[in-house]
């Protein structure tokens, strides 16, 4: 698989943060050391494997065993699972329970995970890859899609969205939502959509009516990193949380004070010039309660009296207690707590995380220090954009780097007809334009010199003829365009599977159309090619 590699300036949509992140890590240059654990740079988490009571190490391994094995884990998890008993440390990283499997990224998160933990392995301290599922999380939008190819034919291949047409159970924590029949012709529109093959078998056995979000993504994750020995952890149930008992109660007990330290860091990251990833309102808090008899996950929050609201009702510190000791798993996180709760339960040497992951880790520093008085620290997935043969000699045919295709359609398209126009229609034009500036350029610099207001009109009517000389490049163009149709083709098959809706293909492609057509040597190539800082993002020529 050959790779192109490109820095984390050539990429869309990348927040300054994130920019300067990436960019310290390969520049052992870190501006943001203030946000961060010092263990991320230079691979330093590898040498200091983060200790773990044996009685809670015992009791999570054994609830995870019991887990991993209804998911259909095979003998490499198992024997992973063997070795975080017997003291391993791991690499963890996560993300929300989507439909068939979620985008790209999901795979991509998972491969970063088994890399660096077989890397950390190999340097003399045992790691295993754990992906923890975000099973609480209520957005239901967020899970309910999945983007699929739907033909080969560059000039007729589009994209097609599934998504169930109603909410089974709007404001409830996602994983526990149960498909029902609404999955039996979203599951026939996945199979129309990457044909007959083993990926699209596995996804119909798993997505039934019976199935929630949360089981059939699990399986779907375990089996295709079966050979890798990926270990999942929906940490949702009772066992769990209970095992979680301290830091939700500190939460519970700190939340004043925690509040005041987040707010105080949202000051810090703003007089930096960065971006708070997390909202954090006067009254928010760190914590939602799930309602016992709907199930539904309400926001708790802190009145000006000091007491907790969810939705319309009010509790005490020592009622959110007493519902803590009776029915743990009734005290969910937010975004900002999950990580802290997740490295309770797990001996985590270092998280693997997303733009947005990175960002709110600036964050959840605060609540590290005050609950578990240290930090994680966190390391950008691989990124990537995956380049089948068909869309490389398209690339190839027209001199195109993977960064000329994040635009528009029409406007790849506007690039294609103007390099393709004949050499003499090219030099005409050029020489035109060069012309046309370098008189324009003299002519305004001497009005100006004239006059103010004499300057300001020529300035206006300059841009006016540069505006038809542009034009002009515009015409000849879409001229040659109407020669050649083939180039508007491949500019629309280019961008819809490269940059999907303006998006990184990760974001928007379903991991599995990409799994069809590969199966298991795609994932094997991923998890080769998974280096986290290496490259802000690699185009895999599959």
């Amino acid at each position: 698989m050959n790779t192109d590699c490109y820095p984390v300036t050539a990429l869309p949509h990348v927040s300054p943060l994130f920019r300067d992140y990436v960019s310290g890590l390969a520049q052992q240059d870190d501006k943001l050391q203030a946000f961060y654990s010092p263990l991320h740079r230079e691979n330093q988490w590898k040498q200091h494997p983060p200790a773990m009571d044996a009685a809670r190490r015992e009791a999570i391994v054994g609830l995870l065993r019991k887990q991993n094995r209804d998911f259909g884990a095979g003998p490499a998890t198992l024997a992973n699972l063997d070795r975080l008993g017997d003291g391993a440390a791991a690499v963890v990283t996560g993300q929300q329970v989507g439909l068939f499997g979620g985008p790209l990224l999901t795979l991509l998160k998972a491969a970063t995970a088994i890399r660096l933990a077989s890397d950390a392995t190999r340097s003399g301290h045992p790691h295993v890859p754990v992906f923890w599922l975000a099973t609480e999380d209520h957005d239901f939008d967020e899970v309910n899609q999945a983007t699929f190819f739907t033909g080969l034919d560059p000039s007729t291949s589009g994209l097609e969205t599934l998504r169930l047409p109603n909410n089974p159970g709007p404001g409830k924590p996602v994983g526990d939502l149960v498909f029902g029949d609404g999955i039996l012709p979203l599951v026939d529109e996945m199979r129309r959509c990457i044909g007959e093959n083993s990926i699209s078998e596995l996804l119909t056995s798993l997505y039934t009516p019976s199935a929630t979000f949360a089981s059939a993504f699990a399986a779907f994750l375990t089996r295709i990193f079966s050979d890798h020995g990926l270990i999942v952890i929906d940490a949702s149930a009772r066992p769990f949380h209970a095992l979680a008992h301290t830091t939700l109660r500190a939460a519970i007990e700190q939340a004043d004070e925690i509040q005041t330290a987040l707010l105080e860091r949202l000051r810090e990251l703003e007089s930096t010039g960065y971006h708070a990833q997390v909202t954090v309102g006067s009254s928010s808090r760190m914590l939602f309660l799930i309602d016992e008899a709907s199930g539904v996950r309400t926001a708790l929050k802190k009145t000006a009296s000091g007491a907790w609201s969810a939705g319309t009702r009010q509790y005490s510190s020592a009622e959110l207690l007493a519902i803590l000791d009776a029915t743990p798993e009734r005290i969910s996180p937010n975004v900002l707590l999950r990580p802290v709760m997740q490295d309770t339960l797990l001996p985590t040497s270092v998280y693997i995380g997303g733009p947005a992951e990175v960002a709110y880790f600036a964050q959840s520093q605060v609540v590290y220090q005050r609950i578990l008085g240290n930090t994680t620290p966190v390391l950008p997935r691989f990124s990537a954009t995956l380049i089948e043969p068909r869309l490389a000699k398209i690339l190839h045919q027209h001199q195109l780097s993977l960064t000329d295709v994040f635009t528009t359609s029409d406007a790849l398209a506007q690039h294609l007809g103007a390099r393709a126009m004949p050499v003499e229609g090219k030099r005409k034009l050029s020489a035109a334009g060069n012309a046309l500036d370098h008189e324009l350029k003299t002519l305004t610099e001497w009005m100006r010199a004239q006059d103010a207001g004499l300057g300001h009109a020529s300035d206006i009517a300059a841009s006016k003829m540069l505006y038809q000389m542009n034009r002009l490049r515009r015409l000849s163009a879409a001229f040659t365009l109407q020669r050649e149709p083939s180039l508007r083709r491949h500019a629309k098959a280019l961008c819809q599977e490269l940059f999907p809706d303006g998006n990184l293909q990760e974001r928007v492609l379903a991991g599995a159309s990409f799994l069809s057509r590969f199966e298991v040597s795609l994932i094997d190539r991923l998890v080769e090619h998974a280096q986290s800082g290496h490259c802000a993002h690699q185009a895999l020529y599959l």
